[in-house]
């Protein structure tokens, strides 16, 4: 509020420290202060939010976002109020031993690192690991240095160097398996409230700017599941006691369907409704051979350009990936495009559309500005062009799922059910679903996700059941 006080009022309002003092022992408590400046600091939070809101009403009519806020923002709030307070169950044992098994992973991995580098460093030192990599095995002789002199090891710079040598797959891992351990495995247990036993998350609704829910202390939205150690992570959701299961709710490929139907294309409308694999049915389609002739090879290629293509995956991008020539990158993109034209005009057309009127939109009308779509800085402006393309289609598939948890939310209290919605991550829903109230609960959950929002393309729900995350989804 302060923040937004001084640039659209102008106005540098009484800050809180003012009354208590900063954060540590010395901090008072709002009773010690004197009720004379509680009353002016009270009234002048009161006023500023008048103010504000008198500002901001003409804005959202201007905007065009009056029922975005009205039928999916406002009554979403006590649907994640609700999820805050339940929270969720988590296994402190299993994550015990999980830890230690991650533990052993680790030194087995730095071992292996070491006998790979044919010396011993520190591996979470950036220094020492430049120095081995560029200095000592000249992976790279362009290597960028950072301000200190320092050799970037960032990431992105490693994988970029994986085919280069052994060791660099195995650096990634060994950071992978540390980050796993002390983000997830061993912080979780410490966010156990004393008196609910549970684990309560925060949801926000207006930090993501394509519109997509994310979670705080702890970010249950970035639970690693590409590899089989992130995975392992969901057998730690476990339901609140024998009488409960975990039900989960997950949209399939729903950000392809909805490209599908803002482009129109009717090649790849005609894919979903005839119900084909949509990476078999694209490899069929840029390979030029029968479905059934489709390996596993041409599948994950054919995967891979139908996830890049919302990016704006580029040929250099996609023989990354692929790790392969980028000739040959260019020529599956080529084709895809050949196969699927309406999916190129509708990025064309999306971007030109930014460009005129310097904002793209959701299915339900969710703006997302596009600052830099016109700059004259071609990096920039390709990473603008690259968010105009993929916002109207994560921020449609936010939609669908705030609609859908609005409608679940109320169908469940309607019937009374024991069953609790206790996460969202992505485009999943998790509950969790007592005995009696199976059946029930996966039909309501079906119907009201696939009905959240009408598509030109059928739109499906896959639902699990078991006895921790993991084993329902």
């Amino acid at each position: 509020m302060d923040a937004m006080s001084e640039h659209y009022l102008q106005y540098k309002p009484v800050s809180i420290t003012e009354l208590i003092g900063k954060k540590g022992i010395a901090q008072l408590n709002m009773r010690d202060v004197p009720l004379e400046k509680i009353k002016e600091y009270a009234a002048e939070d009161s006023d500023i939010t008048l103010q504000l809101h008198d500002i901001f009403v003409p804005k959202l009519k201007e905007q065009e976002a009056v029922s975005v806020l009205e039928e999916i923002e406002m009554p979403l709030v006590p649907v994640l109020a609700g999820m805050e307070r339940e929270g969720v169950m988590i296994d402190k044992n299993f994550l015990h031993l999980y830890s230690a098994e991650l533990d052993l992973e680790a030194k087995k991995s730095e071992e292996r690192i070491h006998t790979l580098a044919g010396v011993k460093f520190n591996i979470a030192s950036p220094k020492q690991m430049g120095e081995v990599l560029f200095e000592k095995l000249k992976l790279d002789p362009k290597a960028k240095k950072t301000k200190t002199g320092q050799y970037q090891t960032g990431e992105d710079i490693l994988s970029k160097l994986a085919p280069e040598h052994e060791i660099i797959k195995e650096i990634l891992r060994y950071r992978q398996i540390s980050k796993l351990k002390s983000t997830y495995v061993d912080a979780l247990p410490t966010l156990i409230h004393p008196v609910s036993g549970r684990v309560h998350t925060s949801f926000n609704q207006a930090v993501a700017a394509t519109g997509r829910l994310s979670s705080q202390n702890p970010n249950l939205q970035n639970i690693p599941i590409r590899t089989e150690m992130g995975r392992e992570v969901r057998k730690a959701f476990i339901p609140r006691n024998s009488e409960f299961e975990i039900l989960a709710a997950d949209y399939s490929q729903i950000e392809l369907r909805i490209i599908a139907a803002l482009s129109g294309d009717e090649g790849m409308i005609r894919d979903f409704k005839d119900g084909h694999d949509i990476h078999t049915a694209t490899a069929s389609k840029v390979f030029n051979v029968s479905l059934d002739a489709v390996d596993k090879e041409m599948r994950r290629k054919a995967k891979m350009v139908n996830f890049g293509i919302i990016y704006g995956i580029s040929a250099f991008g996609l023989a990354q990936r692929l790790e392969i020539p980028r000739k040959e990158a260019a020529e599956i993109i080529e084709a895809y495009f050949t196969q699927y034209p309406n999916i190129k005009k509708y990025m064309n057309d999306t971007i030109e559309g930014a460009r005129t009127h310097g904002f793209v939109q959701t299915v339900k009308g969710r703006r997302r500005y596009i600052r830099d779509i016109n700059s004259r800085n071609q990096t920039v402006r390709g990473f603008a062009e690259r968010n105009a393309i993929n916002a109207p289609i994560q921020g449609s598939a936010a939609d669908m799922i705030k609609i859908a948890m609005i409608a679940v939310h109320e169908a469940m209290q309607k019937a009374s059910l024991k069953s609790k919605m206790i996460l969202q991550v992505h485009d999943e829903l998790l509950f969790e679903v007592h005995h009696s109230e199976k059946e029930l609960l996966k039909k309501l959950v079906i119907d009201k996700m696939k009905n959240a929002i009408q598509l030109a393309v059928p739109i499906e729900v896959e639902v699990g059941i078991g006895a921790n995350w993991l084993e329902a989804h």
